[in-house]
């Protein structure tokens, strides 16, 4: 029994970091993440009236079973060893190149067709994952093997281990390129529900920035649109890819995987629709989240400025009546001050400029957003 290793919790962050060669290393030349996991290697072989499944140690207990089954599918999981990796290449007769682009995790979707077989390189999203947490999923394709390389634990091929266990449909009496099909449609079809969650994240936006938009931040509709760029990322090569295995004439596909491949393709094309309509609402959001910040700022300059517009001539008013001129130098000087009702007079006048420039506002429709006719236009 293998030991996975899994990283700690500093290291979990460092799981995506994208490793290269060095600059100017010959071709063929894997450096492995040293926050990768340890493999294990699952293996699953098969035939229409047989079956066996086994979890492996040693990458040299897989050498007598080739060759017993129908089909063999080898799935590694976890790429912390180089020496199993260059092993498996032997085994299997797969370019260095091919290896290379294994353990470098920069990969696009794409097709490489060799000698023996083919490389193909996916992206999945894990099953049950809430975020585009992708990782690469890289296949070798033979006539009698499918060999499988996972980044970590947890994938979205759970349901077709289970159709091969128990038998159910046809894949059991298929060869490995429907079986490299059935994986490449779990792995398509793992992106539905998260777009759909992702989806409900954008409803879900959309109400708040409508109906409080105080309340929200415009980065969490950034996070969704770059979540949103990395699923494009991933997808629009997938669809290029699983286009060249329904055009290209390898020996090692049939006919009729070909046309379930056709399936594949056209999910694909569903994803990127889903997609690119996604990025739109998310765009649209960010429009209608600084409209409405900025909207929110009109109201409140609106109110403070009436207020303000108010307190200007009663602010004149009582400018006036705080000149203190001396009234015994001269009868002309305030003589509103020597008024029995003077000062009563002059806080109705302000009261009265008050609510004079009240309605004024009112009837203009500037204030308790009351329609405006035409006339008042």
């Amino acid at each position: 029994m293998v030991d996975r290793k899994s990283p700690d919790s500093a290291t979990q962050r460092a799981i995506h970091r994208k490793r290269r060669a060095p600059p100017g290393a010959a071709p063929g030349t894997l450096v492995a993440d040293p926050t990768a996991f340890q493999p294990a290697i699952d293996v699953i072989a098969y035939g229409p009236d047989s079956f066996e499944e086994i979890e492996i140690g040693n990458v040299e207990e897989l050498v007598p079973m080739l060759g017993k089954h129908a089909v063999t599918w080898i799935n590694v999981v976890g790429l912390g060893d180089l020496d199993l990796i260059r092993r498996l290449g032997e085994i299997f007769d797969l370019h260095g190149l091919a290896l290379e682009d294994v353990v470098n995790l920069h990969q696009r979707p794409k097709l490489e067709e060799y000698a023996e077989h083919a490389f193909i390189v996916t992206r999945m999203v894990p099953d049950g994952s809430s975020s585009p947490a992708i990782e690469q999923v890289s296949m070798f394709l033979g006539k009698d093997f499918l060999l499988t390389f996972q980044e970590r634990p947890g994938d979205c091929f759970e349901p077709v281990r289970s159709r091969l266990r128990s038998s159910r449909g046809q894949i059991r009496s298929r060869m490995a390129d429907y079986l490299a099909y059935a994986l490449l449609d779990a792995v398509i079809d793992g992106y539905f529900p998260l777009l759909e969650a992702l989806g409900e994240r954008l409803e879900v936006l959309e109400d708040r920035v409508i109906d409080w938009p105080a309340d929200m931040k415009a980065s969490e509709i950034h996070a969704v649109k770059r979540e949103l760029l990395l699923l494009r990322r991933a997808i629009w090569p997938q669809r290029e890819m699983i286009n060249a295995l329904t055009r290209e004439a390898l020996p090692y596909v049939s006919e009729q995987t070909r046309l379930y491949l056709r399936d594949c393709y056209d999910h694909t094309i569903q994803l990127m629709d889903i997609v690119e309509t996604y990025r739109e609402i998310a765009t649209g959001l960010v429009d209608l989240y600084l409209s409405s910040v900025s909207t929110r700022l009109n109201e409140i300059m609106k109110v403070l400025t009436i207020i303000a517009t108010i307190f200007i001539p009663l602010g004149f008013v009582a400018g006036i009546y705080g000149m203190n001129f001396d009234r015994g130098a001269s009868p002309w000087n305030m003589p509103e001050l020597a008024w029995y009702w003077g000062y009563p007079v002059v806080m109705g006048l302000m009261a009265a400029l008050a609510l004079a420039m009240l309605y004024y506002f009112y009837a203009k429709g500037w204030i308790l957003r009351r329609g405006r006719t035409r006339s008042e236009r």
